[in-house]
């Protein structure tokens, strides 16, 4: 997964409005009186949010399980001090506990099934500080029956072109995309490249249903980023452990 794409990745996604996003996060950390501290960025890819928070200041640590995705986000580290680590995030390990985890770009939508998304909950809700915060995007439904449906798209730059075919089928919920790309090499030639990815589609009730299992407390779920109609921002919180 995002082998052959991590290449282009950035490329392609340069349109999202990361510094939005990351202002939307750090006015929400900073409303629960976390300015500083160790963040952990889940699905972390190239490091476009990681990296951000890391220039608020905050020390910053990026897990990812591509490493086409985390070479690219260390290539891209601008001298910052971040902690990258290849990991599923299934079966994350930290050293110690951070005060928030983040999760951006529906990194949680390739959680196609329930004890995988309850997993990943369960491990953000055993590193989360006492009280500490989780903030997650989300694909809605409507995302992907709508926006993605049997869609497909198509997009081609100077060295770069790709084709996105979607498939979405509503009794599991489940989007497969074929990725097809075509890379620029040496002499104008063109290098052909496929990716198969899927994602499923979550209801807010069956999500919170999952914190409320996994030990955290949903705190709601809302238009992600003040804009963004078609993804959910999540919120919960560690509950269970006692301040020392």
């Amino acid at each position: 997964m995002y082998e052959s794409f991590a290449q282009v990745y950035d490329t392609f996604m340069d349109e999202v409005p990361y510094d939005a996003w990351a202002d939307c996060l750090i006015r929400r950390m900073q409303q629960d009186g976390i300015g500083d501290g160790l963040v952990l960025d889940l699905g972390c890819g190239t490091g476009q949010m990681t990296r951000r928070l890391a220039r608020a200041g905050y020390d910053m640590i990026g897990v990812d399980s591509s490493p086409d995705m985390l070479q690219i986000a260390q290539e891209k580290s601008d001298g910052l001090d971040i902690l990258y680590l290849m990991q599923d995030m299934r079966s994350f390990e930290l050293y110690g506990t951070v005060r928030c985890v983040i999760s951006t770009c529906d990194s949680l939508n390739y959680m196609t099934e329930r004890e995988d998304l309850l997993q990943v909950f369960r491990l953000v809700n055993n590193y989360l500080d006492p009280g500490g915060l989780f903030l997650f995007d989300m694909n809605s439904i409507y995302h992907y029956e709508s926006l993605c449906a049997g869609n497909t798209f198509a997009e081609s730059r100077d060295d770069c072109s790709f084709i996105w075919e979607n498939s979405y089928d509503p009794e599991s919920r489940i989007n497969e995309y074929d990725l097809t790309l075509f890379l620029r090499r040496e002499e104008g030639l063109y290098e052909r490249f496929l990716e198969t990815h899927r994602e499923r589609a979550w209801s807010v009730k069956e999500v919170e249903t999952l914190l409320a299992e996994a030990g955290l407390k949903p705190e709601g779920a809302g238009c992600a980023y003040d804009r963004e109609t078609d993804r959910i921002l999540f919120q919960a919180r560690e509950t269970g452990k006692q301040h020392a």
